[in-house]
């Protein structure tokens, strides 16, 4: 089964928007007071309280105080369960060495606390959801939707307020079946980066793909805006204004590059006749550039830091070429890719620094020159199949891989005497059978 999730915007009256906001703040609340609580004992007393001892106290926080009776008590759970969520991520950082995460922070008076309905508190009918309370004033929370959720599974439904375009929105999480997996032998490997997508098949033949930056084009003026911006006293007419024309801007920014990215990964998943889809582990956090010598970034280095960052170029587009490929039967198959930039892919030769400023790669000890990322996307092949024991496939790649090679020193000018596939103290007949076979790959590669 894949999870999908559906945004649907909608339009709620006064009174149920008063009520959506209400109950939005005593989930606002109750996660602040869970909050002051975890601190408070791992202060003082060096406790860690867990989310079960949190929800077990819920009925008396109920009898205590009112307000917390109105809201549905699966949401209340949701809100300790988002909590619980966030210290885990916090320690999971801080034992792997992430010195820049910190705690969970309160939420602000003004903030919009989503309400989660977790499998139940919502009943679904051909067009309409209708959500679960028990606030005095007994306002229904019955919403229009444009398609019906009925024939599936529904697992959990989100109420949330959008403060970008002063929007609700509700977003549905339902199943749907994926046809089965079927293995038929083809694979190919991803080189992702913020320049571009490289991939590589068993065959040896290369495909790259130019990654759209939008946020190049909106940068200069979402700095020239916050310039100004910051010029303005804090709650003035301009300062309105540059705020909104500001979040204008980087919601196009986001919507641009989330439709690209939509788009392409479909292309790459619907395009390829291999069933399994190999790309490198990323790890964005590894990848920013942290302040130099003198605490600056460089203006290349910030063109990094954004591309990896700011607009999830990496992150979010392996997560829809994963969903994507399930829906057709395919697969995505994350592997480590530590070094695959540096380790020449013909003769498993390492640098030891090999800056992304260097776009080719040159290896000392074979003379191999090769676009960085095609060297990437070789060994990323090379490591799933002899890591998974699939030799067949490996020879056959590492057979194509060498015609490839002796292809690129032939029309580099090189001496075929001199190429590292034929021994030197070789007689006459296998020079000249070595010969008539590079012709004939040759002839075949220019036709």
């Amino acid at each position: 089964m894949v999870l999908l999730t559906w945004k649907i915007r909608i339009n709620p009256t006064n009174k149920q928007e008063e009520l959506l906001w209400e109950l939005a703040e005593t989930c606002r609340l109750l996660y602040n007071h869970a909050l002051v609580e975890r601190r408070f004992l791992h202060e003082a007393y060096k406790y860690f309280i867990s989310y079960k001892e949190q929800q077990n106290a819920l009925p008396q926080l109920k009898k205590q105080y009112t307000r917390y009776s109105y809201v549905y008590s699966k949401v209340l759970q949701m809100t300790l369960k988002k909590l619980d969520g966030a210290f885990k991520s916090f320690f999971g950082l801080q034992k792997n060495g992430d010195t820049t995460v910190k705690l969970p922070t309160f939420r602000g008076r003004k903030y919009f606390f989503t309400l989660c309905y977790n499998q139940s508190g919502f009943k679904i009918t051909d067009q309409t959801i209708r959500f679960s309370h028990k606030h005095p004033s007994k306002t229904e929370l019955t919403f229009f939707v444009p398609f019906d959720f009925t024939r599936y599974q529904v697992k959990q439904i989100e109420l949330f307020f959008d403060q970008y375009d002063r929007q609700f929105y509700l977003t549905v999480t339902y199943e749907q079946p994926e046809p089965p997996f079927v293995n038929n032998g083809l694979f190919q490997a991803f080189d992702l980066g913020t320049i571009k997508h490289t991939a590589v098949n068993l065959q040896a033949k290369f495909f790259e793909s130019i990654v759209k930056r939008p946020d190049k084009y909106w940068q200069p003026k979402i700095q020239s805006l916050q310039r100004r911006k910051d010029h303005c006293k804090k709650g003035s007419k301009r300062y309105r204004l540059f705020n909104q024309r500001l979040l204008t801007i980087k919601r196009k920014n986001s919507n641009q590059t989330k439709d690209w990215q939509h788009k392409q990964s479909k292309h790459f998943v619907r395009n390829t006749k291999a069933n399994t889809i190999i790309v490198g582990d990323l790890s964005p956090k590894q990848m920013v550039k942290n302040e130099g010598r003198k605490g600056k970034i460089n203006k290349y280095h910030k063109s990094i830091n954004r591309g990896v960052h700011n607009t999830g170029h990496l992150s979010r587009f392996v997560e829809l070429l994963t969903y994507k490929a399930k829906l057709i039967g395919k697969r995505v198959i994350t592997i480590d890719e530590q070094n695959t930039s540096k380790t020449c892919a013909f003769c498993g030769h390492k640098k030891l620094r090999m800056p992304l400023s260097k776009r080719i790669y040159q290896c000392e000890s074979c003379g191999t020159v090769l676009d960085r990322d095609q060297n990437s996307a070789i060994n990323i092949m090379k490591r799933f199949l002899s890591r998974n024991a699939l030799w067949t496939s490996y020879q056959c790649f590492e057979k194509n891989m060498q015609d490839l090679h002796i292809l690129q020193e032939l029309q580099n000018g090189q001496n075929i005497g001199n190429l590292r596939y034929h021994s030197s103290t070789a007689n006459d007949k296998t020079k000249v059978s070595s010969q008539r076979h590079l012709k004939v790959l040759l002839g075949s590669a220019d036709s």
